[in-house]
């Protein structure tokens, strides 16, 4: 799967306040496993920062390795949201993965994260 070294984290500026931090990530594609078609999706990263926060460049380089990779949807939008989790370490975090149509049906998967859950 895709490389999780490439994400990078900074000191939070505010670490005391609750705010939502949002990314999107409109060019994420993968492979489907069954057909080695491409998948594509907008990947949407909501977050509310714990210490640290995502820096985008890795962020950005970590989606993209998925680019060649065969996995369902299911898996991959999981997979994100663990390994975003495990770098920064928010207080809260959700993963939206809405996949472009194939054989008439598109798709939209919701993964949370809870700090302490």
């Amino acid at each position: 799967m895709s490389d999780t070294s490439l994400l990078e984290t900074f000191p939070n500026p505010k670490p005391g306040r609750d705010y939502r931090i949002e990314h999107t990530f409109p060019e994420f594609t993968s492979v489907c496993p069954k057909t080695g078609q491409p998948d594509f999706a907008t990947v949407v990263v909501t977050y509310i920062a714990g210490e640290t926060c995502l820096e985008l460049k890795g962020l950005k380089l970590y989606l993209n390795g998925y680019r060649d990779e065969g996995v369902f949807y299911e898996k991959v939008t999981n997979l994100i949201l663990d390994d975003l989790a495990a770098a920064c370490k928010p207080r809260w975090m959700k993963v939206e993965t809405r996949w472009g149509a194939r054989g008439g049906i598109s798709s939209v998967l919701v993964a949370e994260y809870r700090e302490g859950a």
